[in-house]
């Protein structure tokens, strides 16, 4: 496995000048999140930003994952909209493109392991199964889209979201039944959520475990805390990791302590080396 860390986390930073951080701080990958100032997907000259990312990650020596989960780039007024279950067809296919064209396309392009995305949260009051009918066709159709393109869907269960929790994504996975499609796990999500010992859920999805976010988190409260600042149970994780061979990416994810983006990397990368 190697240790990455997400672009959200230097959101303050212009995109060149996080990735040359994150490398120099030790960190073997780049957990790349589309956003309004790092790689705009409408931006006229993302072709040639692309070139030039694609350059420094190759002299870098930088892997990369491609996340989704900017807040306000489909809607300035709303976090996180819209999704793939939003009420209606412009709504869900605007989401849907920006995975396919944008994500997708840049995950080919620069080779990376997966892109990673969620359900969202349903704004409409329709029933459980309407709301999995959306999402299963969303993700089926990206599946297939991602296999024609040799690139893996890593799917995250997200608290406060439909799909939130593990049995859920397990229905999911059930029903998408794809080979392109698999498990993005956040260790920090497992413990706010009590879903517990980490390590089960690792062994239990490893045959389609392909991306690992971390960080610190509180049982019962959804906020992504620097390491030894909550409850989870690292060496619980790491073994869990290391006994299913893990040769993945897991990232480091702290997009609030972007004020002090560089200094939580190098406290993060301090921490973590005891386990990796």
């Amino acid at each position: 496995m190697i240790l990455g860390y997400n672009t959200n986390g230097f959101a303050h930073h212009r995109l060149e000048d996080a990735v040359d951080n994150i490398a120099e701080l030790g960190y073997g990958g780049v957990a790349l999140t589309p956003d309004v100032n790092h790689f705009y997907p409408s931006d006229a000259n993302r072709i040639g930003q692309l070139g030039l990312l694609r350059n420094r990650l190759r002299r870098l020596g930088i892997r990369t994952a491609i996340e989704s989960g900017s807040r306000f780039l489909l809607d300035p007024r709303r976090k996180h909209q819209p999704t793939l279950i939003s009420p209606t067809d412009d709504e869900r296919k605007r989401r849907y493109e920006f995975l396919h064209q944008d994500c997708l396309w840049l995950a080919a392009e620069l080779k990376s392991d997966c892109i990673s995305f969620w359900s969202g949260s349903p704004t409409d009051d329709v029933s459980h199964a309407i709301l999995m009918d959306r999402l299963v066709e969303a993700c089926k159709r990206l599946a297939d889209r991602g296999a024609e393109q040799n690139i893996r869907l890593a799917f995250e269960p997200e608290p406060g979201m439909f799909i939130d929790t593990m049995e859920k994504f397990e229905e999911l996975h059930t029903k998408v039944n794809h080979p392109s499609f698999g498990l993005t796990l956040d260790i920090g999500h497992l413990v706010c959520l009590g879903e517990l010992p980490i390590s089960k859920h690792i062994m239990q999805w490893k045959s389609w475990l392909w991306n690992v976010h971390i960080e610190d988190m509180k049982q019962g409260v959804h906020d992504h805390l620097m390491f030894g600042e909550g409850n989870v149970d690292f060496a619980d994780a790491f073994a869990g990791l290391k006994a299913i061979s893990y040769n993945g990416m897991v990232s480091v994810e702290l997009s609030r302590h972007s004020y002090d983006a560089v200094n939580a990397a190098r406290k993060s990368m301090e921490f973590l080396r005891q386990y990796v």
